[in-house]
C-alpha cells in the first residue's frame, strides 16, 4: 500500500467523521452557538452532504487502480 493511498484513506475517514457529527446534530436538533450567533441547521445539512461526498470520493480514489 502506497503512502498516497494511506493519506487518502485517512483524509476520507476524517471527512466521514465530520459528516457523522453533522448528521448527529441534524437528528438530535442540537443548537450550536458561536460567539452569540446560533448556527442554522442548513449549515449542518450542507456539512453533512459535503463531508459525505468528499469522504466517499477520497475512499474511491484510494482504491482506484487507474490513477
Amino acid at each position: 500500500m502506497k503512502s498516497k493511498d494511506i493519506s487518502l484513506k485517512i483524509a476520507g475517514s476524517i471527512f466521514g467523521f465530520v459528516a457523522l457529527l453533522h448528521l448527529l446534530r441534524v437528528v438530535t436538533g442540537a443548537s450550536v452557538i458561536i460567539a452569540g450567533w446560533e448556527m442554522p441547521m442548513l449549515v449542518s445539512m450542507a456539512g453533512l452532504i459535503g463531508g459525505a461526498v468528499l469522504s466517499i470520493w477520497l475512499w474511491l480514489q484510494s482504491v482506484n487502480k487507474d490513477r
